[in-house]
């Protein structure tokens, strides 16, 4: 079984890596190249740092037609942290930069009436709100179970039928994971969330397995 690792400059590459290993019977393949994405089984697209830099490294290798030909095969996509905030219309980040445009919704800086500093940096626990998807994303994850997040902007999905999980951070509730036909996607790390992330890689590993 393929999974590919979108290949754009950007990314918390080697923990992702590092976790993909726990795993057997997986060929991993680092790539930009479309061949490579458009045969993949599943592919997973990380990101750390802002919002139009990693816009302008995708555009730059031609990676948003290309994944949005992999995502009309209807195969599993994952999306980790800025690799979440990428899938959305637009970010607010530096400016107003478009995006993605897979899941109708915009990317905002928390509120200014947060009650904590800027950014979360912190485990923190996610209250599941889709339980027909939990057996399938979340199996074995318990409600308030504690994950690693690391950042300062929020998703703000138009459909709230699509929200996961949301998380609270100084007062506010925020979209902390999301589901969408063949996509799923995390705000937080599970790459760096020890044992529950290891879990919900499993998970997403064996909804691929299952296409």
């Amino acid at each position: 079984m393929k999974l590919v690792v979108i290949d754009y400059g950007i990314g918390n590459i080697q923990s992702i890596f590092n976790a993909l290993s726990q795993f057997n019977g997986l060929n991993i393949v680092l790539s930009d190249d479309r061949e490579e994405i458009l045969t993949a089984d599943g592919i997973i697209l990380p990101g750390v740092g802002a919002f139009k830099n990693a816009m302008d490294e995708l555009n730059l290798r031609g990676l948003p037609n290309i994944l949005t030909d992999y995502i009309l095969q209807k195969k599993p996509f994952l999306g980790i942290c800025l690799g979440m905030q990428l899938l959305f219309e637009s970010s607010e980040e530096h400016g107003h930069t478009k995006g993605l445009g897979f899941i109708k919704g915009h990317v905002e800086l928390f509120p200014e009436d947060i009650t904590d500093k800027l950014p979360h940096i912190s485990w923190n626990s996610i209250d599941i709100k889709k339980t027909n998807t939990n057996k399938f994303i979340f199996q074995g994850i318990k409600n308030k179970e504690n994950f690693y997040f690391v950042h300062s902007y929020i998703c703000k999905p138009i459909n709230k039928n699509n929200i996961l999980s949301e998380t609270n951070y100084g007062g506010i509730n925020f979209c902390s994971s999301i589901h969408q036909g063949s996509i799923y996607a995390f705000q937080f790390h599970p790459e760096k969330s020890a044992t529950s992330g290891l879990k919900v890689i499993k998970n997403f590993i064996n909804i691929v397995k299952k296409k």
